[in-house]
């Protein structure tokens, strides 16, 4: 899929989670129930890192353009090393590494570890990043036409603002892990749920998507998931842009409603 729509299935994946959370008797604060929303939202685009002309390539400038370049040489090592005789031969490594279960779980387990470890500055750093993948992703017609440092500056004065919300007693810092020294350490879930949420929508495409690697499958280690032929689609056609996103909309209005209790 394209970003906007991955941007779109993110927010309204976690604030399906909230209502979830709200059903359960673990009530998301609303500040948390946002923030995720906003950060699942960034990382929905995050597995993209392994194709440089993704969105993600072009929301840092030249650092996430050579960090694009690295993952993708970094993933196509991965990808030749463990490959088993059914996997085809490949010259890149897009929708290889980054587009794992295993991907998401060490990148939200990282993120959680990073904000506990390093406190404010590491809070506001992974705020900054997936407010402007936020911004880029749900706000791309706007965002294609301001320059990056409106942009930036965007998800900057977002992140230190929310991030001072979060820390106010009863709004969410220590959500869900509340024990000392554990605030903020659910910062991971929306980030491994985005990156999930990413790979299940690539998954309807007509390439599918490897999530399951390293578990081999057959004569296939990247085993390409995705439903029958001819249930999927190409990224960016009228069922992604006509289809998809007005019922992305819709689930992560309901969504969002349940979490706050409203129906």
């Amino acid at each position: 899929m394209m970003g906007p729509a991955h941007s779109l299935s993110g927010a309204a994946a976690w604030l399906g989670v909230g209502a979830a959370a709200a059903a359960a008797g673990h009530e998301m604060p609303w500040p948390v129930l946002v923030v995720g929303a906003l950060i699942c939202a960034g990382a929905a685009l995050a597995p993209d890192l392994d194709h440089k002309a993704a969105t993600i390539s072009r929301a840092f400038g030249p650092v996430s353009r050579v960090l694009c370049e690295v993952i993708d040489k970094l993933s196509y090592a991965v990808y030749k090393s463990t490959r088993k005789a059914g996997d085809a031969r490949r010259s890149g490594g897009h929708r290889t590494l980054t587009h794992t279960w295993v991907w998401a779980v060490l990148i939200g387990a990282g993120s959680s570890a990073l904000a506990v470890v390093g406190g404010r500055w590491a809070v506001l750093g992974i705020l900054f990043v997936h407010m402007v993948l936020a911004v880029e992703g749900l706000l791309w017609r706007a965002a294609r036409v301001s320059s990056d440092v409106l942009v930036w500056l965007l998800g900057a004065t977002s992140a230190w603002i929310l991030a001072d919300i979060l820390n106010k007693p009863g709004n969410g810092a220590d959500w869900l892990f509340t024990a000392p020294g554990q605030e903020y350490l659910w910062l991971g879930l929306p980030i491994v749920l985005g990156a999930l949420v990413h790979d299940i929508g690539d998954a309807l495409t007509v390439s599918g998507c490897p999530i399951l690697w390293p578990i081999p499958i057959g004569r296939k280690r990247w085993y390409a998931l995705g439903p029958p032929e001819a249930m999927r689609f190409r990224a960016g056609s009228w069922v992604e842009m006509k289809v998809l996103m007005p019922v992305f909309m819709v689930l992560g209005g309901i969504g969002g409603l349940g979490a706050l209790g409203i129906i």
